[in-house]
């Protein structure tokens, strides 16, 4: 779970809409009181007193964090907006054009860590600029007031009060305690990790002892590379490609029998898994490179007629990244904006 998009609603998910709630200043006492039991399982966690008291001293409840949880937009149940208007909105080109731009920029850098890390240098790019606008718009909330506010408030204590302590194991891990500004919902950096997942993944792309993903392009580079390589990204296989499909075919024997365990209405909105030569034979033409023997699962998010993907499970490690098919496909398709 690495980015603040992804721990609210996703777009193509079918939720309520939940409105904007004012949210009043939670009592000091009691949010006092609720860091001191955080500072004691943080410190039954290993961690040290100085790195509790760099996150936890001095923190104040913030109301805004909390009602800028509550506001995130929805979509009625069963009406995922276009995913065509999704991809103007969060695309476009100006994304675009920057893509193609920090490629060229850092292209003897990006390469290097596709050489080293099997992902490839327009994947790790668009990942930066749907973040990130490639570094311009990384937050500037404090993360420990924002995840104590957020775990405090209670709705998902266990998720954020994780964050929380993990926080200040980068204390001690020796992130220093000024670095720490990022989104309202705790993720930071170029990459817009969680705290979690930056103990998990960070990497220092340049040998200088310090995985700065807030500064440093190599070491940004390098770990995004890194936690694609650990969700399971295949070499030499595309994430997915457009494709053909006929109105003719009989989508009613296409359904997925299996059930994710992760996001499952993201899941169930693809098709069967069949190798891409199958696809074939049903009529299904892909409008890119893809290999005969790749397993792919047909996906068309606007219905039929209106534009169709074959997904390989290169997609679904994009997936890992933020759970929403609107998200993932539009990385993919920044990706190869980007290249082309």
């Amino acid at each position: 779970m690495p980015s603040a998009s992804q721990v609210g609603p996703e777009p193509d998910v079918a939720i309520p809409v939940v409105q904007a709630v004012p949210a009043s200043p939670a009592p000091d006492p009691g949010f006092q009181s609720y860091l001191q039991l955080v500072a004691a399982k943080a410190r039954g966690q290993g961690v040290s007193q100085q790195a509790v008291d760099s996150v936890l001293g001095g923190l104040t409840y913030n109301p805004r964090v909390v009602s800028l949880d509550r506001a995130q937009p929805g979509s009625n149940p069963g009406t995922p907006p276009p995913f065509s208007d999704y991809y103007e909105r969060h695309i476009g080109a100006a994304r675009i054009n920057g893509g193609r731009n920090a490629l060229a920029e850092n292209l003897d850098l990006v390469r290097q860590m596709e050489a080293q890390y099997g992902v490839p240098a327009k994947m790790i790019v668009a990942i930066w600029g749907k973040e990130t606008f490639y570094g311009r718009i990384k937050g500037d909330f404090d993360l420990a007031r924002s995840l104590a506010t957020l775990a405090y408030e209670g709705r998902r204590r266990e998720l954020f009060e994780g964050e929380l302590i993990a926080l200040m194991k980068m204390i001690d891990r020796g992130v220093p305690r000024s670095r720490m500004l990022g989104s309202w919902a705790g993720a930071f950096g170029n990459p817009q990790f969680l705290p979690s997942v930056f103990l998990r993944v960070a990497r220092d792309g340049d040998g200088d002892g310090d995985a700065d993903i807030w500064n440093d392009r190599a070491d940004t580079f390098a770990s995004i590379a890194n936690y694609f390589r650990d969700a399971g990204w295949r070499a030499g296989e595309p994430w997915g490609v457009r494709a053909s499909a006929p109105a003719s075919l009989d989508r009613s024997q296409l359904g997925t029998q299996l059930q994710s365990p992760a996001c499952p209405r993201v899941h169930a909105r693809h098709s069967q898994w069949k190798t891409v030569a199958e696809w074939r034979a049903l009529g299904v033409v892909p409008l890119g490179g893809i290999a005969d023997a790749t397993m792919a699962t047909l996906f068309e998010p606007d219905g039929v007629g209106n534009g169709a993907f074959l997904l390989t499970g290169n997609y679904r490690v994009i997936l890992h990244y933020n759970c929403s098919n609107y998200y993932a496909l539009s990385v993919g398709l920044l990706a190869d904006e980007i290249a082309r």
